[in-house]
């Protein structure tokens, strides 16, 4: 793979990972249909990932430090509980907030790891994600219809947590948009828009991290060489810049009910899958 080759891809995976069009659909699609294979293996998809996790993090780096905050100020009071049984644990909205994260992850982390090996063989299906972009697209569909909830941290239940963390775990399907689906599955909670967004993308990061965690003892020795690394850091701050812009795109996607044109995206795109399936 050429430095133009993870210059392309690592824009698409910018481009795609937070607009609702599904990264892994297009990211299989083209390396079908124009035989780009990201020889680097697993390294070019860590570097990849890390790129556009670092936009989510620049975005929202003010709540996700409250988050953190909260996060380790509640262990210590777990600890403290042990001692003193009257010591409330989740007693602000920032804490439950991270309670909640917590919920969403375990069955997207279950998911995950149970359909691995599924997923990999839908990659190389160009019939399967034609199928999920279309999926995809129907679910945005119905998103732009649904009028604004009225949910935030303190009404959103733990079961709403499971039930978004589901819809993110089956998203890891090429294909299903994971952001299209988790805010999708939010407004079908009742969450405002605007915390079905912060809630979608924030969620999303220790998904990505587990990911990547998972990844990294698959890397090679083959796999780290000059090149091969300049290349993969290349893609990665392309993903990176590119994804830092695509999700200042979604905020106004998000607020302004303007799913529908990435509804007919992704209905165009499955299609034009499905149909090259017969012919690649």
């Amino acid at each position: 793979m050429s430095i133009l080759q993870a210059v392309f891809l690592g824009f698409i995976q910018g481009l795609t990972e937070f607009l609702p069009v599904s990264s892994s659909g297009h990211l299989a699609i083209f390396q079908k249909l124009f035989h780009m294979k990201t020889d680097f293996g697993v390294l070019f998809d860590v570097l990849l990932h890390v790129g556009t996790l670092s936009s989510v993090f620049l975005i929202f780096r003010k709540d996700i430090a409250l988050l953190i905050k909260e996060f380790f100020a509640m262990i210590a009071d777990l600890i403290s509980k042990i001692r003193d049984p009257y010591v409330v644990v989740i007693n602000s909205a920032y804490r439950k907030f991270v309670l909640l994260i917590i919920v969403s992850t375990i069955p997207t982390a279950v998911l995950g790891i149970v359909a691995k090996d599924f997923v990999t063989y839908a990659s190389g299906s160009l019939l399967i994600t034609g199928i999920c972009l279309i999926l995809t697209s129907i679910a945005l569909f119905w998103a732009d219809m649904q009028p604004e909830g009225r949910k935030s941290v303190k009404s959103a239940s733990y079961l709403n947590a499971f039930e978004i963390g589901i819809a993110q775990g089956v998203a890891t399907m090429p294909g299903l948009s994971r952001s299209g689906l988790t805010i999708t599955t939010c407004l079908a909670c009742g969450f405002k828009r605007e915390f079905a967004f912060k809630y979608s993308f924030i969620m999303s990061i220790p998904a990505i991290l587990g990911a990547v965690i998972l990844e990294l003892k698959d890397i090679t020795k083959s796999e780290i060489t000059g090149g091969a690394v300049l290349n993969c850091i290349v893609g990665m701050i392309v993903a990176g810049i590119v994804g830092f812009v695509a999700l200042k795109v979604m905020i106004a996607v998000v607020k302004n009910k303007k799913y529908i044109f990435f509804s007919i995206y992704c209905f165009i795109a499955g299609l034009t899958a499905i149909i090259a399936n017969f012919f690649v």
